[in-house]
């Protein structure tokens, strides 16, 4: 038997008409898990905010984002808390990738993005934190992407961490090769781990926001 379609909400109609109003074709190729990280490539401007929040209202997923403790103090803290904010310590025993692989753990159903890039200028490699912490916590990586060329947004594939940061990482080099366009390509940062003379090891104190 079929499985019933699910009515959709206001807010998922609301993006999905205004992906339709400004151009842009939603992709929704999403591992059938309640949880999972999104990388968010390439991000080379300002105006990737829009078709990624109105994909992100279409898709009907509960988004997180991660930004240090000090974006979330008191009052308005809650605010960035309700807007999907992940209030994290640098200082933290289990530091940047630890505290967010924990999170995914605790989490029921939801989306943690990430920029693995970290700036939308062209950036000498990709931060491998959100590899970490998809293997430590077993969840999924989705490859979320934008493409002004086709106009397309979305998620256009996903696999598991298997360990292998390498072949993993080609994979990922792979996907973005062929669908990943950014507004300004010149800006896109080459898909390779940041080189492990400076990587911080999973889990230790004084891993960067966004590592």
């Amino acid at each position: 038997m079929a499985k019933k379609q699910e009515r959709k909400t206001w807010l998922q109609r609301l993006g999905l008409w205004l992906l339709r109003l400004s151009g842009w074709k939603p992709v929704f190729n999403l591992p059938d898990t309640p949880k999972f990280i999104a990388i968010g490539y390439p991000h080379t401007s300002n105006w990737d905010f829009f078709p990624a929040l109105f994909w992100g209202w279409a898709s009907g997923l509960p988004f997180k984002w991660i930004g240090k403790k000090e974006l979330f103090p008191p009052v308005f803290g809650r605010v960035m808390l309700w807007l999907g904010g992940i209030p994290v310590d640098r200082q933290h025993s289990r530091g940047f990738v630890g505290q967010v692989a924990d999170y995914l753990k605790k989490l029921d159903r939801g989306v943690v993005v990430i920029a693995p890039d970290g700036t939308r200028k062209r950036a000498p490699y990709w931060r491998t934190g959100f590899y970490y912490m998809a293997l430590e916590a077993g969840v999924p990586i989705v490859l979320g992407y934008i493409n002004y060329k086709t106009r397309e947004v979305g998620a256009g594939d996903w696999f598991i961490p298997s360990g292998d940061l390498e072949a993993d990482f080609a994979r990922i080099r792979a996907f973005y090769e062929e669908k990943g366009m950014g507004l300004y390509p010149k800006n896109h940062s080459p898909i390779e781990p940041k080189p492990r003379s400076v990587t911080v090891v999973p889990g230790e104190a004084g891993a960067e926001v966004g590592e």
